[in-house]
């Protein structure tokens, strides 16, 4: 998937808090991310984030996962 940092991704299951979104800061092997509801960081592996993303919020633009992977 092409993410890069500050895209804002939405995921299929929400945060306790209730928001679904949250704001790339890093990106590698490992990605970590803040809740834009509450604003808890998260670190985890790339490819288990990879599989729970919804759509990726990009300048403006909304991509869906099968647009992200070109």
């Amino acid at each position: 998937m092409n993410i890069l940092v500050g895209d804002v991704l939405t995921m299929k299951k929400p945060h306790p808090c209730g928001s679904s979104e949250w704001l790339v800061l890093r990106i590698g092997a490992d990605f970590k991310l803040r809740c834009l509801g509450c604003g808890h960081e998260v670190m985890g592996p790339r490819a288990k984030f990879e599989k729970q993303v919804k759509s990726l919020v990009r300048e403006g633009e909304t991509l869906l996962p099968e647009d992200i992977r070109k």
